[in-house]
């Protein structure tokens, strides 16, 4: 077991995982794991979707719409539900 700066329970809260297919439609998140079959994660990479990529989710609809870089990509709820994201911090407001 490792220890990083800062408590553990800061930590959990600052970079909790969930899947794309819980993320709320305009958050930018970055993907963390593909919990999928490996040449389904093989071509999820392929289309831009690989680890530590900061997407946007547009929409959460019947499809899930996702800003990857300049593109926008349309998943499957099925394979949101594979693709395990965190949140990014929130910016700090300047005044």
């Amino acid at each position: 077991m490792h220890h990083e700066s800062g408590s553990e329970t800061e930590s959990a809260l600052r970079c909790e995982v969930c899947p794309l297919s819980c993320v709320k439609a305009g958050v930018a998140v970055r993907i963390k794991r593909l919990c999928a079959a490996p040449e389904v994660q093989e071509r999820l990479r392929e289309i831009g979707l690989c680890e530590e990529r900061v997407i946007r989710l547009l929409t959460s609809h019947t499809n899930f719409i996702c800003q990857v870089c300049n593109a926008r990509l349309a998943i499957s709820e099925q394979l949101a539900r594979l693709i395990m994201v965190e949140p990014m911090p929130a910016p700090v407001a300047s005044r």
